[in-house]
């Protein structure tokens, strides 16, 4: 898409450097949502799917505050929380600025 359009859109993918990252379901309804609006800003996130995998549930809940629902998102190893929170993020327009930070390390 043409830089012109993204900025219009509100859409800045060459800003995006934050490492993120999203535990899923394959067949859930919210991270589908979820990782359709950080395709739609650009971002490549790593996914971890953990259907069925109680042994990656439980790394997830234990980087979550012991949250065990699908989706969690981090972004930059900071918790940010499900699909309804990301959403909110965006609303809120803080979104884009968290997904501008570069990662540390």
């Amino acid at each position: 898409m043409p830089n012109f359009l993204n900025s219009l859109l509100g859409r800045h993918p060459e800003r995006v450097q934050a490492n993120t990252e999203i535990y899923t379901w394959q067949t859930c309804p919210f991270c589908i949502r979820a990782k359709l609006l950080l395709s739609w800003k650009g971002v490549k996130y790593t996914e971890y799917k953990i259907d069925g995998d109680e042994a990656a549930r439980a790394k997830m809940a234990e980087r979550s505050n012991n949250r065990r629902s699908v989706p969690q998102i981090f972004v930059n190893n900071e918790h940010i929380g499900g699909c309804d929170d990301l959403y909110q993020l965006d609303t809120l327009g803080k979104l884009d600025d968290l997904l501008a930070q570069p990662a540390q390390g």
